[in-house]
């Protein structure tokens, strides 16, 4: 039900067909990493091919090499950059802009600096994926993904690797599923 390409792909021809062909079966798409630098500068072929939800999670750098003509702030990168290529666009940072291309913004600063290691954006694109297969829809998937990455390094300490981010989700999810059912037999609503 969705498809996530770019982590460990590698830059190229082979990459950008792949790409291509996800994009073409209207599954939802999490491009991220090499998927995305395989079209820089030609973020156009992308906006054409996309057939279903699409969500690209670029870091500042790999922004730069897709869209470098786009320019302003982060906010106002991200929501140009949703629009031309008409997807939900996840630019990662301290302060996580989320845009979708109907014009929704959602700011995440619940990050901290320790996720700036190897593999953390890997973790985001799989758990943002892992939505997108249950078929969330694409703006929510990308800012729950988000908040779900946050919370999971806030609950480390120093030293966070990649795998401790995988480790804290399959005990995070639980709890909070906890938390809906607990909730909802108090008479609450979840939204």
């Amino acid at each position: 039900t969705a498809l996530l390409l770019g982590p460990g792909n590698g830059v190229g021809a082979e990459t950008e067909a792949a790409v291509l062909a996800a994009l073409a079966t209207g599954k939802a798409c999490l491009l991220d990493a090499d998927a995305l630098s395989s079209f820089a500068g030609r973020p156009e072929r992308l906006a054409a091919a996309r057939r279903g939800p699409l969500v690209i999670t670029p870091h500042e750098g790999e922004f730069a090499r897709l869209l470098p003509e786009v320019a302003g702030t982060r906010i106002e990168r991200a929501a140009a950059a949703a629009r031309l290529l008409g997807c939900v666009v996840v630019l990662k940072g301290c302060d996580t802009v989320i845009a979708a291309s109907d014009g929704r913004i959602a700011i995440n600063d619940s990050g901290p600096p320790s996720l700036a290691v190897a593999g953390a954006g890997d973790v985001l694109s799989g758990i943002v994926a892992g939505l997108l297969a249950q078929e969330m829809e694409a703006f929510m998937a990308a800012a729950a993904g988000v908040w779900l990455h946050g919370r999971c390094a806030r609950q480390r300490s120093a030293g966070l690797t990649a795998d401790d981010l995988a480790d804290e989700l399959a005990r995070l999810l639980p709890a909070l599923r906890a938390g809906e059912r607990r909730s909802l037999k108090a008479g609450g609503k979840v939204h």
